[in-house]
């Protein structure tokens, strides 16, 4: 059913991989394990480029890419495609000599479930030579088959969204609460995704992350993905998280690093318009699957009111993560940040785009918003001046209501509407 699942999704970011091809001798499609990566590139490789796949996760493959990397890489011509790159650290420094020996476009398709941007030796061997692309798990948008131009629209013309939604709420609370990953929306029972959850964090903790780290002893890890699940989308404050997981700051940031390595976590930078005056340096932490974020917090829809508490953070991670995933497709390719002023003024998402021109978004779990509810929207309105565009405030009614010139009270579904 899973593979059923894959295939017959189509990805948002395919058109982006063969751009990058026709004019980069290197793409690396980035990645968590079990989001998609080897079933699109199999797909592309036999249908638009016609190109070898190889794959390190096959023993005989990696042993030959181990032994002898220069000579693994030039036995092939054309286009090449690569996955699971990162189990052969050495293939870097050879594809970067092949490219230099005989540039041309499309020579290499790779995918990595590490984020080589933060492995420098990797990601500093192909520089100028690779473009990076992300895949996410699945969107909204991909699952119900509507190619999301939510934050394109948000830097054009913002009466273009929709005016009402007709989903049910209910419904949506469940979407968010089971994800994105393929695996998981094909299964029907509970049960059975809270057990693809735990193996797959099992998978990853004992297989990647120990790879990565050369460290056997991580026993401490899954404990602490649920803590950080628990604090998410909040500040990261090591010291306190330290202090409460009883896990040394230096230890705790090395541990950090490998979680977001491997995609599991992600952070979400603070806004600063002058970066001598950082209004607040602490990024926020957040889960990258709000599926994975709700079994790891033991969230489950049909106890959304025994645990009201649950649905603000689990919607803000959510929201978040959908808008990470469109600006992987985006026209605009905004910035993603968070903002708070030292009064204490909040914004959930200052979406910033090359030009300086800025879209701030509130996520709101409620079914009835006010004009209190835009204050930090309206304080950052006056603070940015003519590069403030709009103000949306995301929430869980079924109408888009106005409060002023830019100021919108959206569905949340209006995100892949």
């Amino acid at each position: 059913m899973a593979a059923k699942i894959f295939a017959m999704i189509k990805r948002h970011i395919e058109s982006n991989i063969l751009r990058a091809l026709s004019d980069t001798p290197v793409v690396l499609l980035n990645g968590a394990r079990q989001t998609g990566k080897s079933t699109l590139v199999q797909s592309l490789g036999q249908t638009e480029l016609k190109a070898r796949y190889l794959t390190l996760d096959d023993s005989t493959v990696l042993s030959s890419a181990d032994k002898d990397p220069m000579g693994f890489i030039r036995q092939f011509e054309g286009t090449v495609i690569i996955d699971e790159v990162q189990r052969a650290p050495g293939l870097f420094d050879a594809i970067k000599i092949e490219v230099d020996r005989r540039r041309m476009a499309g020579r290499f398709l790779l995918t990595g479930s590490a984020n080589v941007l933060l492995l420098p030796k990797l990601s500093q061997s192909l520089t100028g030579r690779m473009e990076l692309l992300t895949l996410w798990p699945f969107s909204r948008g991909e699952i119900e088959s509507r190619k999301e131009t939510f934050v394109d629209t948000l830097f054009g013309d913002i009466n273009k969204l929709p005016t009402y939604s007709v989903a049910d709420r209910k419904q949506v609370w469940e979407e968010m609460s089971i994800g994105g990953y393929p695996e998981v929306i094909s299964r029907s029972e509970p049960d059975r995704r809270q057990a693809w959850f735990g193996s797959y964090i099992t998978t990853i903790l004992q297989r990647d992350i120990r790879d990565m780290s050369h460290i056997d002893g991580l026993t401490i890890m899954p404990r602490l993905l649920s803590i950080l699940a628990a604090r998410s989308p909040g500040l990261l404050n090591f010291a306190e998280l330290s202090r409460s997981s009883g896990i040394p700051q230096t230890t705790l940031k090395r541990y950090l690093s490998l979680l977001e390595t491997t995609f599991l976590v992600r952070l979400l930078p603070a806004w600063s318009g002058n970066l001598s005056k950082r209004l607040v340096k602490s990024p926020k932490i957040l889960i990258c699957d709000s599926g994975l974020m709700s079994y790891l917090k033991g969230f489950e829809p049909a106890r959304l009111d025994l645990y009201p508490e649950y649905a603000g953070p689990l919607m803000e991670n959510f929201v978040i993560m959908e808008l990470f995933k469109q600006i992987s497709w985006s026209r605009t390719q905004p910035q993603l940040y968070h903002f708070r002023s030292q009064a204490g003024q909040e914004v959930d998402v200052f979406m910033e785009e090359r030009g300086g021109r800025i879209a701030t978004i509130e996520i709101k779990a409620s079914a009835q918003v006010s004009f209190k509810d835009f204050q930090g929207i309206c304080a950052a309105r006056d603070m940015l001046g003519k590069r403030w565009i709009c103000g949306v405030i995301l929430y869980m009614g079924t109408e888009k209501v106005s409060f002023g010139d830019n100021l919108f009270a959206m569905p949340v579904d209006t995100l892949w509407a």
